[in-house]
């Protein structure tokens, strides 16, 4: 597969500690009083001991190492042509915070006379939280890191540290991006993202395709309502990032979106296992039969019809 990132950079892992303080004892100052749990705990790196930030109990902290190693994985898998491409990984505040950054100029495009875009993936995410967990994949000329963008944006992830990133989700969406950038099916996907459909017509083709159930009792169909709503979730985010005003626009206000959209929504859908689905089966099982689900989907009458 080939190395694209510096791995000397992030090759360390961050734990999470107990707290104590000082309290003076018998005019003696001690340092065996500690901090309760709940008010807050320290995260540090394992190699060095340093503490990076003050984290509450709860918080799960996300290795750089597997969100690099997955970039990496959907970049190469998508195919995308690495010829000249440039890769930078920052690392700041000791490992505090971290910055991917790659251009791939192999995969230039002329959008007018003169006026030509490099496909760019840029990524930040912190152990302090400073940065949220915050990509994208795409063709623009400026972006904010509000993932607003000034271009076509391909893929996005936009999400707090409280909020469980996942990190073979946001791969996916990489990995999809870069199959729309690297040819193959991208005159296809292309057509995708130029296609407009209203929100009621991807509500009918989740009810028929991948939320689909049968009434018992009258036989007709009928959507599984949980996995509905969890689909055009996803389906209302991906609008509101990729077509509309990314953090800058309202929740579930846009009634249009593409057939992209639908598509970035289905197959994130199918690699989040942990997203609707039941807790206790296994993330391949899940996975899997998602992902014969959303292949099943894009043969579907339903599809075909809004392709059309």
């Amino acid at each position: 597969m080939g190395v694209m990132f510096n791995h000397d950079k992030i090759d360390f892992n961050v734990e999470k500690f107990d707290l104590y303080h000082w309290v003076l004892k018998e005019n003696i100052w001690n340092t065996d009083c500690k901090v309760p749990s709940d008010i807050g705990v320290g995260l540090r790196r394992t190699d060095t001991k340093e503490p990076l930030s003050i984290v509450a109990e709860a918080y799960e902290p996300v290795q750089y190492k597997p969100i690099v190693n997955n970039v990496e994985q959907s970049i190469y898998k998508s195919g995308m042509d690495r010829t000249d491409a440039v890769f930078e990984t920052n690392v700041f505040d000791n490992g505090a915070r971290l910055e991917l950054r790659a251009k791939f100029p192999a995969h230039q495009m002329q959008i007018a006379q003169g006026d030509t875009v490099i496909p760019e993936f840029v990524f930040r995410t912190s152990h302090n939280r400073t940065w949220a967990n915050n990509g994208m994949m795409g063709l623009w000329r400026g972006f904010c890191w509000n993932t607003l963008v000034s271009g076509d944006k391909l893929a996005y992830v936009y999400g707090r540290h409280t909020k469980n990133f996942n990190v073979q989700g946001f791969a996916s969406k990489i990995e999809k991006a870069a199959e729309y950038i690297a040819s193959g099916g991208l005159k296809q996907m292309k057509t995708w993202y130029n296609t407009d459909v209203s929100r009621d017509n991807i509500i009918h083709l989740f009810t028929h395709t991948l939320a689909k159930k049968t009434n018992n009792v009258s036989r007709e169909v009928e959507p599984n309502k949980v996995m509905l709503s969890n689909l055009m979730k996803i389906f209302d985010e991906e609008n509101r990032h990729l077509h509309g005003r990314a953090n800058y626009e309202k929740y579930a206000t846009r009634n249009r979106g593409t057939l992209w959209s639908a598509y970035q929504a289905a197959t994130y859908w199918s690699s989040h296992d942990k997203d609707g689905g039941k807790q206790s089966r296994p993330s391949h099982t899940v996975i899997g039969g998602r992902e014969d689900k959303v292949r099943k989907m894009l043969h579907s009458p339903q599809w075909m019809q809004l392709a059309a």
